[in-house]
């Protein structure tokens, strides 16, 4: 079944969708949406990008769940026609760009440090010049702004593809 509905929020509204259809269906139901599309020739494009959605969903195990592309972290960045790079960099590390750019520190270069060394404060704080209790107050401060998960293996491989998107669209 296709649905097309005026939305400027696809992936909250198949979440909705996927609930009230799965209650009244009495099984779950999987949605994927794309979009928004301005107008007729965009619906083909859409189509096919709410498909790679609900295939991804289901890929994935998230089968009773409604999602759009934008939704799916980096499997959205490799699926989607049109790569927001920067949409995703901004929706992984949004929080820590910001704290970096008001406050006029680098917890991106701590982060992205971190990683590098593979996750060892002593080699993080030897290739930063630091203090190793520096580096673990900067660790806690990103903690705080990307939340408790952050440090969990599927939520570090998005940060990470995330950090070297922004290296790579930053410059030298």
């Amino acid at each position: 079944m296709v649905l097309v509905a005026p939305s400027d929020t696809p992936g909250p509204d198949a979440q909705s969708l996927a609930a009230e259809l799965g209650q009244a269906a009495g099984c779950p139901v999987t949605v994927g949406a794309a979009g928004p599309a301005t107008g007729p020739a965009e619906l083909p494009g859409a189509h096919d990008e709410a498909a790679r959605c609900l295939s991804a969903l289901r890929a994935l195990g998230h089968t009773g769940s409604g999602g759009a592309i934008a939704d799916l972290g980096f499997i959205g960045v490799l699926l989607g026609d049109q790569a927001d790079l920067g949409g995703y960099v901004r929706r992984t590390l949004g929080p820590v760009l910001d704290y970096d750019a008001a406050r006029s520190t680098d917890l991106v270069t701590t982060l992205d440090a971190y990683f590098a060394q593979g996750a060892s404060l002593t080699r993080t704080k030897t290739l930063l010049h630091v203090h190793v209790n520096t580096v673990v107050q900067r660790l806690e401060r990103i903690g705080r702004l990307l939340g408790p998960d952050w440090n969990e293996p599927p939520r570090t491989l998005e940060i990470q593809l995330a950090l070297r998107l922004h290296r790579l669209t930053q410059g030298p």
